[in-house]
């Protein structure tokens, strides 16, 4: 019988995600102990979503979180993706002031 866990495989991509924005699909799957196909549907899953932002950086991509997105289920929809990350080690980047002031 597989060990349980209290995070979800989605929860672990975006973790790593969140950590590690320019990871790679195969370097997930190697972390994370799952398939790449299986990585691949749930960065698809969380892109759909609106959870992560991606964008094309040469051959790589850059993964943006974003962090006021609520979680999924229904009892915790107050909380908010960004808070729960925290939690799991992730640090918030804190966005530049604009030039001139």
């Amino acid at each position: 019988m597989p060990e349980w866990t209290f995070l979800t495989n989605h929860a672990v991509v975006l973790s790593f995600i969140a950590k590690h924005p320019r990871i790679t699909a195969r370097e997930l799957a190697a972390t994370a102990g799952i398939t790449e196909r299986a990585v691949r549907k749930i960065i698809a899953d969380l892109d759909t979503s609106g959870y992560i932002d991606k964008k094309k950086e040469g051959r790589r991509i850059r993964y943006r979180i974003n962090p006021d997105m609520p979680l999924r289920h229904e009892t915790y929809r107050e909380t908010f993706i960004g808070d729960f990350l925290e939690t799991l080690g992730w640090k918030r980047r804190r966005q530049s002031r604009a030039k001139g002031g």
